[in-house]
């Protein structure tokens, strides 16, 4: 049988529909990766895989209600009993909070109908001998590599019954190594993202941790207290993501978290820090592309399924350090009086600083070098306290210098309150959040110097 493309099944489905409204969107996905232990590749792969959801929508009497049904390997006879099962929820379901009118006016897309983007192990064609390299070079020095390296690539098919066509495809590509000592005691990692590992080259990664290797040599105890910290691009992002997500409108307008207001409302228009940074997002950012419109496979928190299709544009959620948007849905907006302002799937921070890292620490008297943070959790909603671990390398630094390798730390720390403490930020940067590099990758980041971070406990372990 030939197989159906995506947009003609996102056709037949909206011809299936016989409910007030509906929303498909194709989601066709293909994957490659590479592993690797010990210097040696361990296993790679390809994949490929499709998921249609379908959103019904059915007016009533008390108002809108919908319902949401996903599936994958969906073909041609899996069509009519999936919409009907979403025509079907929707009826079941009491009336959505959040229905709307369902996006109409966007021009459609000129390659609605071309089809999908794929990728396949040619993406390493370049990557993978270097990579060879690397390991006989690891070798020779005396440590082990271990890692992966992945690339997805998924096309976007959106249809609507409004008459919206729309569609995108995102390439996703990660690369994490891990260097050890050959006794495993000593550990340093590096990560990189990149939508088609034409930018990666893995023998620069390598250099970096033979040389965080070199310092962790020296071990050095240090207690918990509260330290001058540089805090490396990846640690940053991981904290900026948590801090954007946190950043609902509506929570905020009612009173719940770190951007509330005391007394009402948000702090919209407040000045966090003194530095002049700016967290921004852009569809069309270079190098992290994201797609320019409201992809919502669900409703919940600042996410819509009424908004999909909605274009995206570039937006400030922090502007010369003053708070300037939150997370919006037109829903949330009409709760909140504020504009909408729906979630982009990439975030930038930027102060005009031109240091690199390098030249950071060699102008810390005497400070903590961070590699990355992991296991972070929220504390308290109140003040976005976070807590979790240094990983993979803490280093003092000494009148210019890293003269060691310490300890880990749990940290408590919010990324709000650090905005206003941090004294320096260096130059953005691309660069991959280690904890949610399974959910977000498209970041670009200044390392920033903190006087007091504050690390609570010590932590064993590398």
């Amino acid at each position: 049988m030939t197989p159906v493309k995506p947009h003609e099944i996102v056709e037949r489905a909206l011809e299936l529909s016989v409910a007030d409204g509906c929303v498909v969107i194709a989601d066709e996905q293909s994957t490659a990766n590479l592993r690797w232990a010990g210097n040696a590749l361990t296993t790679n792969g390809v994949t490929r895989g499709r998921t249609l959801t379908v959103i019904a929508t059915v007016d009533g009497a008390s108002g809108t209600a919908s319902g949401v049904v996903s599936r994958t390997a969906v073909t041609a006879d899996d069509l009519e009993p999936l919409v009907r099962a979403a025509e079907q929820a929707a009826r079941d379901a009491g009336p959505a909070e959040d229905a709307g009118p369902l996006v109409t006016g966007v021009a459609a897309s000129p390659d609605f109908t071309a089809p999908p983007a794929e990728t396949s192990s040619e993406v390493f064609g370049g990557f993978a001998p270097r990579l060879g390299e690397t390991f006989a070079h690891a070798r020779a020095a005396g440590h082990e590599l271990y890692g992966f390296a992945n690339h997805l690539m998924t096309s976007t098919y959106l249809g609507t019954s409004t008459g919206l066509r729309l569609r995108h495809d995102q390439p996703t590509g990660t690369l994490e190594l891990n260097a050890k000592s050959p006794d495993r005691t000593k550990s340093a990692w590096a990560g990189r993202a990149t939508r088609d590992f034409t930018d990666v080259d893995p023998a620069e990664l390598d250099a970096e941790l033979a040389q965080r290797l070199a310092w962790a040599k020296r071990q050095i105890e240090l207690p918990a207290g509260r330290y001058e910290t540089l805090l490396p691009p990846s640690a940053v992002a991981d904290l900026m993501v948590y801090l954007t997500w946190s950043a609902s409108a509506r929570d905020a307008h009612e009173g719940r978290t770190v951007f509330s207001r005391p007394g009402g409302g948000t702090k919209i228009g407040t000045k966090l820090t003194d530095l002049p940074l700016t967290l921004r997002s852009d569809p069309a950012a270079p190098g992290i592309e994201c797609a320019p419109f409201v992809v919502a496979h669900a409703s919940g928190g600042e996410s819509s399924v009424f908004d999909n299709g909605l274009p995206l544009t570039a937006t400030d959620w922090i502007r010369d350090g003053e708070l300037t948007h939150l997370l919006s849905s037109r829903f949330s907006a009409g709760l909140t009086g504020l504009p909408v302002t729906p979630e982009i799937d990439n975030l930038t921070l930027e102060a005009g600083g031109t240091k690199s890292l390098e030249e950071m620490v060699a102008a810390t008297e005497r400070g903590l070098l961070l590699t990355c943070l992991w296991y972070i959790r929220e504390v308290d909603p109140a003040t976005l306290l976070l807590t979790g671990l240094t990983r993979d390398g803490v280093y003092l630094v000494e009148n210019g210098e890293v003269t060691g390798a310490v300890n880990n730390f749990r940290f408590n720390e919010s990324p709000v309150d650090l905005l206003g403490r941090a004294a320096e930020a260096g130059q953005t940067a691309p660069t991959l959040p280690r904890e949610w590099s399974d959910w977000f990758t498209r970041a670009a980041m200044p390392p920033v110097r903190v006087p007091d971070f504050n690390m609570s406990s010590v932590s064993k372990g590398v």
